[in-house]
């Protein structure tokens, strides 16, 4: 070990400028592993599965990478510099490259793999290769201690700008390429106090540097117009709309007269259909609702067309509208497509809407209702899953008045058979007396289930069961959305609680088994 240099001005800046490259070295790793493993959880769903996988991977690789360091050591300037132009290039261009696999999506997973170990060993490169560059200013016990601080220091910095700002700000496709920028910082200033010591690797590094950073800034120049030309990809239709809100991408597309609705990948509806799907979401509950329906929660649906079909009955009095993502319901409100179809509801008089979590709203509320619809996005990560929870049903039954009405949609019986069951013994255990299972074809979602429960008895049809306004529903049919197919058939699965959300893994394995 070389014996730390009395200080001067020149080596107080160098050593400054160590310091500073542990800092934005903690901040970038972070927010490195942060991105991919949201965006791997976006694509797929299971975000605790990926979010662990990642967190596995990273670590082993920055084990990986902290004891190759020691096989180098010579150079070690130039050496740091050329790994964190290689680390700010596969970092900044993470996301990119993951967007751009998931069109070929053989290539998805192990392009989430590959990256993961590069930048997890570059990663791990870092803090032994500062501590050696450290230890000519600095005592190593004092060395050691300035570098972990200042890169937890960074790190603590990364997770809090990382939900309050990258993600709702930038997206996460622009944030990784902004990160790689902050990440290339590292070089700049590392050149400007190391630079005569680097020989002839200065130019070469000088170079990356600039080719990086271009390429880079183009890509954060160019998001808007890179992004809209891979969700094209992805959809027959054309897009009309789309935007990173910050909870979800959301996508309106057009074929003809045909308008659709995307969250995140996943379709809300089709202008063609969405009447199969809200009148037997709304209309088909109601037809044996018994006793006055004036209050009505309906949880989700923030694009309005659920809200329509409820206005529909004169009797209800208020319609309390509780959706998480404001950006949903201004764009129902406001886009001309969807304004065509929900005929404005949003606006009308009888209609609050709440943004809020909907469990949260559940646990706070105070006045019931006599009709609680939730109309929300499929269980395929473990923050939806608690929607579909016992414990979220219970309190639901706590929030309806005497001879009250629950129904939520269950995602496909055919598709998705374990886990449309896993849903209906959920609402069971949940304390309802009357629980039933109920299903109808949605040409552009398929088969698809509902659950509809009440501690007062279902099958007394109300007088005017039937909207004459209705298009899908007539008296005949109810009883047969009743019946089940062979394949279909209920299934001995478990309970979805909060402490083991059981219905992620169900959920998965129906859609994946079809190709999902």
């Amino acid at each position: 070990m070389s014996e730390p240099i009395p200080p001067s001005d020149e080596t107080q800046k160098q050593a400054l400028a160590l310091t500073y490259a542990a800092f934005v070295a903690g901040l970038c790793s972070i927010v490195y592993e942060l991105l991919i493993a949201t965006t791997v959880s976006y694509f797929l769903g299971d975000s605790v599965r990926y979010f662990s996988l990642t967190i596995g991977m990273y670590m082993a690789a920055m084990g990986a990478g902290s004891y190759c360091s020691k096989y180098i050591g010579e150079n070690l300037i130039s050496r740091f510099l050329q790994f964190e132009i290689a680390l700010a290039a596969l970092g900044g261009l993470s996301i990119p490259l993951l967007y751009l696999s998931y069109i070929h999506e053989s290539l998805f997973i192990p392009t989430y793999v590959l990256l993961t170990c590069a930048i997890g060993f570059l990663i791990g490169l870092e803090i032994p290769f500062l501590t050696r560059l450290m230890e000519s200013f600095k005592a190593l016990k004092s060395n050691i201690a300035n570098i972990l601080t200042f890169d937890y220091i960074g790190a603590l910095i990364a997770t809090i700008a990382f939900p309050f700002f990258l993600l709702p700000v930038l997206g996460n496709y622009q944030s990784s390429l902004v990160l790689g920028l902050i990440n290339l910082s590292i070089i700049a200033v590392l050149m400007r106090y190391f630079g005569n010591s680097l020989g002839t690797a200065k130019r070469q590094i000088v170079t990356w540097l600039i080719v990086i950073a271009v390429v880079l800034s183009a890509g954060v120049v160019f998001t808007s117009q890179a992004l809209y030309e891979w969700d094209q990809a992805l959809f027959d239709d054309r897009i009309v709309h789309a935007e990173q809100s910050r909870y979800q991408k959301i996508i309106l597309t057009k074929n003809e007269d045909d308008i659709r609705l995307y969250l995140n990948g996943n379709i809300q509806f089709s202008s063609r259909d969405e009447y199969r799907y809200h009148e037997s979401l709304i209309s088909y509950p109601l037809a044996y609702k018994q006793g006055p329906v004036k209050r009505v929660l309906l949880l989700g649906a923030g694009d309005g067309l659920a809200v329509k079909q409820l206005l529909r009955y004169p009797e209800i009095e208020a319609i309390v509208l509780v959706d998480l993502d404001e950006r949903v319901v201004e764009l129902a409100r406001t886009n001309p497509h969807l304004l065509t179809h929900n005929e404005g509801s949003l606006d009308d008089p009888k209609l609050s809407i709440v943004f809020a979590d909907a469990f949260t709203y559940l646990m706070e509320n105070q006045v019931p209702f006599d009709l609680i619809i939730s109309d929300l996005p499929d269980p395929n990560n473990i923050e939806l899953a608690r929607l579909y929870t016992k414990q979220f049903y219970q309190a639901m039954r706590t929030n309806l008045a005497p001879k009250g009405i629950f129904v939520t949609q269950s995602t496909s019986p055919y598709f998705a058979t374990k886990a449309f069951w896993s849903i209906h013994n959920t609402v069971e255990a949940s304390g309802f007396t009357h629980v039933v299972p109920y299903r109808a074809d949605v040409p552009s979602f398929g088969d698809w289930g509902f659950i509809m429960a009440s501690d007062t008895e279902l099958s007394t049809l109300r007088e005017n069961a039937i909207l004459p306004s209705n298009e899908f529903l007539n008296i005949k049919m109810l009883d047969a959305m009743r019946v089940f197919a062979k394949d279909q058939a209920h299934a001995d699965v478990e309970v979805n609680n909060i402490h083991n959300p059981v219905l992620i893994s169900y959920y998965l394995e129906g859609w994946q088994r079809f190709g999902y």
